[in-house]
Order: C-alpha cells, then sequence, then structure tokens
C-alpha cells in the first residue's frame, strides 16, 4: 500500500516560491561569477591558447603534467607555506596583542584608536610598495646612510632572506590592524559577569587571558587563521612591484606565476591549470586547518 502525499498548503508554497525569489540573486551572482568561469576555466586548462588567436590545441592533460616539471611552479607551492608559516603567526599575535590593548583604552578613545590601528589596511598595496621600493634601493638615501654610519651593507631587495623578510612584514603591518577588529569585538562581547567573577577568583594578565580569554574567543580566533591563511595564499601585490618574484624566485607566489604564464608568456590554458593545482593546494591546506581548529573549539566547549 502506497503512502498518500502529503500536499502542501497554499501558504507554504508561497512561503517557498518567496524563498527561491529572494535567493535568486545570489544564485545567479554565484553562476555568473563563479560556476560558469569554474567549468570555463576546467576547459581553458585541457587548451593550448593564447585568448587571442584563432588556434585553440586540444592538449588534455599536458598542461597539469607540465605543471610538476616547473621549477617555478614548485617554488611558488614551496613558498605559499614559507609566507603561510609568518604570517598567520604574526598577524594572528600582532592582532591580539592591538585587540587586547585598545580593550583596555578608556571608552572615549576606544573607537580612535581601533580606527588609527584599521588605517594600513585601507592604504593601497601599490603605494606602500612603492614608498617601500624608493626606501629600500640600494642607492637610496636610507642605504647609503646605513653604509656610510653604520657599515651595513645590505642589497635589501636583491636578496633572498631580506625580501622575503619585507614581503612578510609588509604583508603584516597592513593586516594586523584588520584581524585585530575580529578578535577585539569577540573580547568586547564576553559578558561583564566573567571579568567580574575572574576578579573576584583572583585571576588577571597571562591567567586570565589563557584560561578565560583565549577559551571564550576562540571561534573567533579560528576565523582570524582561517582568513590570514587564505590572505598568505594570494600575495600578489609586493612581490610583482619590489622583486618580480626574485631574486631566484625566493618571493615569487601562485597569483604571479598565474600573472606571467597568462598576461606575458601567453600561455592561457597552462595559466588555468595552474589556477586548479593553486585552489586544490587552499583548499587542502584550509581542511587541515579547520580540522585543527575545530579540535581546539570543541575541547573549549564550541
Amino acid at each position: 500500500m502506497k503512502a498518500p502525499k502529503i500536499k502542501q498548503s497554499p501558504g507554504k508554497k508561497q512561503e517557498s516560491i518567496l524563498g527561491w525569489i529572494f535567493c535568486s540573486p545570489y544564485l545567479a551572482f554565484s553562476l555568473v561569477f563563479f560556476l560558469i568561469p569554474l567549468m570555463w576555466a576546467f576547459w581553458l586548462s585541457t587548451m593550448d591558447w593564447n585568448l587571442m588567436s584563432d588556434d585553440k590545441k586540444f592538449v588534455g592533460l599536458s598542461n597539469f603534467i607540465n605543471l610538476f616539471k616547473d621549477n617555478k611552479v614548485q617554488a611558488a607551492f614551496i613558498n605559499s607555506y614559507r609566507y603561510l608559516l609568518p604570517i598567520v603567526i604574526l598577524c594572528f599575535a600582532f592582532g591580539l596583542v592591538i585587540a587586547l590593548m585598545v580593550s583596555c583604552l578608556p571608552e572615549k578613545i576606544k573607537g580612535i584608536v581601533a580606527v588609527l590601528f584599521f588605517v594600513p589596511y585601507l592604504t593601497s598595496g601599490v603605494a606602500t610598495s612603492v614608498v617601500v621600493k624608493y626606501l629600500l634601493a640600494y642607492n637610496s638615501i636610507f642605504s647609503v646612510f646605513l653604509r656610510e654610519r653604520f657599515g651595513i651593507d645590505v642589497n635589501w631587495l636583491q636578496e633572498k632572506k631580506s625580501a622575503f623578510i619585507i614581503m612578510v612584514i609588509l604583508v603584516v603591518w597592513k593586516m594586523s590592524g584588520y584581524y585585530a577588529l575580529f578578535i577585539l569585538s569577540a573580547i568586547e562581547g564576553i559578558s561583564e559577569d566573567v571579568n567580574e567573577a575572574c576578579a573576584l577568583d583572583g585571576s588577571h594578565g597571562l591567567h586570565k587571558l589563557f584560561h578565560v580569554t583565549l577559551p571564550m574567543i576562540t571561534p573567533t580566533l579560528t576565523t582570524v587563521i582561517v582568513l590570514a591563511t587564505g590572505l598568505a595564499f594570494g600575495i600578489y601585490t609586493e612581490p610583482y612591484l619590489l622583486t618580480g618574484g626574485g631574486p631566484n624566485l625566493a618571493t615569487t607566489t601562485w597569483q604571479l606565476e598565474i600573472y606571467n604564464a597568462s598576461f606575458t608568456r601567453y600561455q592561457s590554458g597552462y595559466a588555468a591549470a595552474m589556477a586548479i593545482l593553486n585552489s586544490i593546494q587552499i583548499f587542502v591546506t584550509l581542511r587541515i586547518i579547520n580540522v585543527i581548529m575545530d579540535r581546539f573549539n570543541k575541547k573549549f566547549g564550541w
């Protein structure tokens, strides 16, 4: 015996239709700017085409196979993790310190100080990179002063270690204040009853930070770490303007190599394959970080 079909009431149907209507702008946006470009990228990755010529050649998986032989791709893959560790750790640390300092300020100036720390995020990466490039050029006033007065002879942007450190410093300087606002919001959201209970129990300073504050804002810290991870995989402006990915590929990134492959060497199919491999690396890395952070969240009851 078949179970009777349950008919939706007219009100339920109207709610369902209304829901789809409200979702339609987002669905249309996802279709036009995500799904269609994604399918086109997969198709393009199987072609040898420069996007301009009428001559399109199907090469199958050759582009993906060639990626594993390309030393530039290997450098971009390794540099992703070289950027990842210092950027995530330093952005997290400085963001936390900034948030803790601002949270201790009087209410009258707290908002102003928070905005001041946010200003670097609003600064153009191009403008910042150009200023740094002229400041740290080998014949700049700053470099000449260090050589003549202190005997420090460093070609900042042409040596591997110094060039890489400069990239990291620029990114951390720009983003720490932005992540600090997330952490500050979470700290401000802690109930006053909790702070009063800590005061009564004699929990202050580092003890309160590690046993009360951080466990209570773990979900926000997870968000900050995930965002900083995505940032580390998306660096482009600084190496493009300061070093061009050098010296000896020490500062190159996925975005820089994708740009060079597509718009400098006109290998658009190869660049599409590179972008897909990059997205796979980001997805796997974020999944690992999410699993680790989920364990921390569960440990603290989230």
